[in-house]
């Protein structure tokens, strides 16, 4: 089997013609240069140079050769390249769970920032809630976890990228529901729409918490699975959901069948990266990061 290093000294010597000159850009002496080529051609039994004392030429089976030793030097230089961007995270693959309101904000602009600096890395993306994004994050599932989740788990890295207030999300119609800020003991009655704990155990329980804070623990009719879910529940006129003041700046009022009304007192509720303290994938701290 042809080895790299021999076929690197056979393309210095068939490029060059010479065997010191050879020798001189492979910066090493000619005497193992010239017992390396002897040997090469010893293995394949055939003359792949022809050698005088004032000339070095290459034989017809030494053109075929010079032809393979190229490629296969190229193919080990690529392969060493890539070997070190994949390292350096220059090179792979980046998968991502998020939750939905992740893709409005902090996402596109994570991503933008990401793929300009490592455009040749891959990335997937996969929508989870945080339950199942912190589940496959343990399972290796994915590299990256994008969840409102306020403990960490043990093993686990985290990075806060965003705090945001609570707020009230109410039919457009609704008039009997003021645009100021409002006390949530005033819509205690109202019908709610609920994310379950299930689908997020921290965000399900500082919502609660809000709504204790004002007195009253509501009366659930209505159930979603994201936020997103629930603002389309209340542009049907179906009830009232307390939602991150996010949703209010990205627009997220679908043309104007929601009003989205400040709360007295709220509280908070945090948008996190998650990731393995011990990942072996060298783009997630480039992408967490950045």
């Amino acid at each position: 089997m042809l080895e790299v290093r021999e076929a690197r000294y056979f393309v210095a010597v068939a490029e060059e013609l010479h065997f010191g000159r050879a020798a001189e850009r492979l910066h090493m002496s000619q005497p193992p240069l010239s017992q390396t080529i002897k040997t090469l051609e010893q293995r394949l039994g055939t003359k792949l140079l022809t050698r005088t004392t004032r000339a070095v030429a290459l034989t017809s089976a030494g053109e075929v050769l010079l032809q393979q030793c190229r490629r296969l030097v190229n193919m080990a230089d690529e392969a060493e390249t890539a070997t070190r961007d994949a390292a350096s995270g220059q090179l792979g693959r980046l998968r991502i769970g998020a939750v939905t309101s992740a893709f409005f904000e902090p996402l596109p602009a994570m991503l933008a920032k990401f793929r300009s600096q490592h455009p040749r890395v891959d990335v997937v993306l996969r929508e989870l809630d945080t339950q199942d994004a912190v589940r496959a994050l343990a399972d290796h599932g994915i590299d990256v976890a994008l969840v409102r989740r306020l403990a960490t788990p043990p093993g686990i890295a985290r990075r806060t990228l965003l705090e945001e207030k609570f707020v009230l999300a109410v039919p457009a119609t609704w008039d009997h529901v003021p645009d100021d800020v409002v006390d949530l003991a005033d819509t205690a009655r109202e019908p709610w729409i609920w994310l379950p704990r299930h689908i997020s155990s921290d965000y399900h329980d500082q919502v609660v918490a809000c709504c204790r804070q004002a007195g009253f623990s509501p009366v659930v009719t209505n159930t979603a699975d994201s936020i997103v879910s629930q603002l389309a529940m209340v542009a049907c006129d179906i009830g009232v959901a307390i939602v991150p003041d996010s949703a209010a700046e990205h627009g997220l009022n679908l043309h104007g069948r929601v009003r989205f009304v400040p709360i007295k007192k709220p509280t908070t509720i945090e948008l996190a990266a998650l990731w393995l303290e011990d990942t072996a994938n060298p783009a997630v701290a480039a992408f967490v990061r950045d």
